[in-house]
């Protein structure tokens, strides 16, 4: 199969999951799965194993099987030839058969055994050279790394993964320094030891690639964190409530229920250090009080 027929396939597919039944897109897939594994530059340049791996998160349980059963197998098939590669590059180095050790057999799909608070894609031997660009690459790489952190699922699992949330990301952002951004913001996010579960949720579907890419610093937080935030804001406003002699007074705030620009304002810190103030209002006229930050 050509570049040109799995681009169209993957096209075909992708119209019949959004506006065609259930029964087409499972068909689609069949066919798909009895063809022969495409290679990995064909995968890179149509992007087939990106489109077919969003569809494990399917709703319908027969979309989501066969996309999976598609993914391992080319999976597989890459890995296979890579280890085809390597053995011919190291054949080709010895001047005697006898003098080439055999290649190690390949541990992408096995269950992680090391260390899981030490996991770096360059521990684990992962070739993260997957798009072509260097930087996306080097993405890869930082993604691979957080999702790994205590993580005992398989280097296939966490790199396909990591392929999957640096191409949505790049979906978002393009090559931006948003992007990078991002990215490293992720990252830590998933390395912090007081949010385990993030990982664990991305990494299980639970949060989709998509949806990660574009959450908030607080949705990204653990509940823990979250409370800590809100404790520390009640706590900061109760100190803020100053008496009047302590506020400001200025004509350039105006009361949105009496119309008056006679507001007394004070500042406080509520949030962590890297939010901005919290400004606390009241009108000096009708009484009413308000605050934005």
């Amino acid at each position: 199969m050509d570049d040109q027929t799995l681009s169209k396939r993957i096209r075909e597919l992708a119209k019949a999951v959004t506006s065609e039944p259930p029964s087409v897109a499972v068909r689609l897939l069949e066919q798909l799965k009895e063809e022969k594994a495409p290679t990995e530059e064909q995968l890179r340049s149509t992007k087939a194993g990106v489109a077919i791996g969003k569809l494990r998160q399917n709703q319908n349980k027969d979309i989501a099987r066969l996309a999976s059963e598609i993914v391992s197998k080319w999976r597989k098939n890459v890995d296979a030839a890579k280890d085809a590669k390597k053995r011919k590059l190291e054949q080709s180095k010895s001047p005697t058969p006898k003098d080439s050790p055999a290649p190690p057999p390949s541990s992408y799909s096995t269950p992680y055994q090391g260390d899981p608070e030490k996991r770096h894609f360059k521990v684990d031997n992962v070739d993260i050279a997957r798009t072509g660009n260097k930087a996306r690459d080097g993405s890869i790489g930082v993604l691979y790394n957080g999702l790994a952190y205590r993580a005992t699922e398989s280097i296939e699992e966490v790199l396909q993964r990591a392929m999957e949330v640096e191409a949505a990301a790049f979906a978002v952002y393009k090559d931006t320094p948003e992007y990078r951004s991002k990215i490293r913001g992720l990252m830590t996010s998933l390395k912090r030891k007081d949010n385990p579960e993030l990982g664990r949720r991305v990494l299980g579907g639970e949060i989709t690639p998509e949806k990660f890419v574009v959450m908030t610093d607080d949705e990204l937080a653990s509940e823990a964190q979250r409370a800590r935030d809100r404790e520390l804001e009640r706590e900061n406003m109760l100190k803020a409530q100053v008496p009047m002699a302590q506020k400001s007074i200025s004509d350039s705030l105006q009361c949105n229920k009496c119309k008056q620009k006679k507001v007394s304002y004070s500042q406080a810190q509520t949030r962590s250090a890297d939010e901005p103030m919290t400004t606390f209002c009241e009108c000096t006229v009708c009484g009413h009080r308000w605050k934005f930050s």
